[in-house]
């Protein structure tokens, strides 16, 4: 039993850890004034990768029926094209 707990501390750590290095990615490639809609969309698909990761494993849906993470996806899908639209167009 003990060794489950270390194991799933030790995955969520490791998941963790991750996201940290994705938002220091995003802020560095932010703070690096790089122009063009490469650089936007890269930081887009960087956030909706994080995002995903925290629904999975933080937020318990990858044990659920793909219906939810369907619906969690679809969200991140939409927000995340909607910010591209106001980008693009303004």
């Amino acid at each position: 039993m003990q060794n489950t707990q270390s194991q799933t501390n030790r995955f969520s750590s490791i998941i963790w850890l991750l996201l940290i290095v994705l938002t220091m990615a995003t802020f560095n490639i932010g703070e690096s004034g790089l122009p063009g809609k490469e650089t936007i969309f890269m930081l887009l698909a960087i956030t909706m990768i994080k995002s995903q990761i925290v629904a999975n494993y933080f937020m318990g849906l990858r044990h659920v029926k793909f219906f939810w993470r369907g619906i969690m996806f679809g969200y991140f899908l939409i927000v995340g094209g909607l910010i591209a639209i106001a980008y693009l167009i303004g």
